[in-house]
């Protein structure tokens, strides 16, 4: 039985659940598609175990995924992008009752004014392992139709389940992904991770991810009722704490920001700057220049880069410098 919702986030976050909830319009014509007959060629098995691929490795070519990767887009494409993805996700995922919440990053986005953060590659959801079963067996491989309010836009997303999913240990770390939701057009996508109970007998009511984070069940549930993009979304109880927990603190006060793209070799390509601008509600891009194109590496395990452990870079670390308050 799902936990009962609540109506309303807290107070610092009431704004966002009073607004209007404005759904996107499903295809009139269908909704759920199969598989399409000519499927983009798979990449070559250059890791036995590792299931999704992407074009290369960097701060950029890491957030495609390769079956669908038609070249590098630009910022105002990613962001276009990322937006009506998620909206697509939100919505027909709560349309079909399939319980699922945001987290990480994107759920940082949604602290600061219900939105993606502007310089975020991908969005990061996450699900009960129940919830991943199924939809590993009703609707592995299946492609969503979504049109805008104003019928402007209309995409298709391929909803891929990982094989490896039903292994709930980390294991090699090749495959910390469970399933991704796919724009078919240029590859970006929505990294979905599933929360499982793996040691009940020592660790009872803590649900972990196959990355190391971990969460209590009273932190997630009961969860709140909040606006994501301008849908429905549903958030964790808790989500102060766990802002904290993954960020520290002062990810949630902290006005301005400093970030950095980085080239397969390491080699800094970019910085760029946003502040805070509490009149418009808004991150605010306060400096950066054209990111070069990069060069495409072997492939490498894809952990979200708001995902990541302290081993390679610690939360928020990787893609953005805390000016402020550091």
């Amino acid at each position: 039985m799902r936990p009962q919702l609540l109506a309303a986030a807290l107070a610092s976050a009431s704004c966002l659940a009073s607004r209007t909830l404005a759904a996107p319009t499903p295809d009139p014509q269908s909704e759920v598609s199969p598989p399409g007959l000519e499927e983009p060629s798979q990449p070559a098995a250059d890791e036995a175990s590792k299931y999704f691929h992407e074009p290369g490795v960097g701060d950029q070519l890491h957030h495609y995924d390769d079956r669908f990767f038609r070249g590098q887009v630009h910022d105002a494409e990613r962001e276009e992008t990322l937006h009506h993805m998620i909206r697509a996700y939100l919505h027909i995922f709560r349309a079909k009752g399939i319980e699922t919440w945001i987290a990480h990053g994107s759920l940082l986005g949604w602290w600061w004014n219900g939105k993606m953060l502007p310089w975020d590659w991908d969005v990061d959801v996450q699900v009960t392992e129940q919830t991943l079963r199924y939809l590993a067996a009703e609707l592995n491989g299946t492609r969503h139709k979504y049109a805008s309010d104003d019928g402007a836009v209309r995409r298709e997303y391929l909803l891929d389940v990982n094989p490896h999913a039903v292994e709930r240990e980390r294991g090699d770390g090749m495959n910390v992904i469970d399933a991704r939701w796919v724009d078919v057009r240029n590859g970006l996508f929505v990294d979905i991770t599933a929360l499982s109970e793996t040691h009940p007998d020592v660790s009872p009511g803590l649900l972990s991810c196959k990355n190391f984070h971990s969460y209590r069940t009273e932190d997630l549930y009961p969860m709140r009722e909040s606006v994501y993009e301008g849908v429905p979304v549903l958030i964790p109880y808790a989500y102060d704490h766990i802002l904290a927990e993954e960020y520290e603190s002062k990810a949630l006060f902290v006005t301005e920001y400093e970030g950095y793209v980085v080239s397969p070799s390491g080699r800094v390509l970019l910085t760029f700057s946003h502040r805070w601008d509490p009149a418009h509600r808004e991150w605010m891009r306060t400096g950066g220049e054209q990111v070069p194109q990069e060069l495409v590496g072997p492939p490498r395990p894809h952990i979200p880069q708001s995902v990541q452990t302290r081993s390679t870079a610690p939360g928020l670390a990787n893609i953005m410098r805390l000016v402020r308050g550091s």
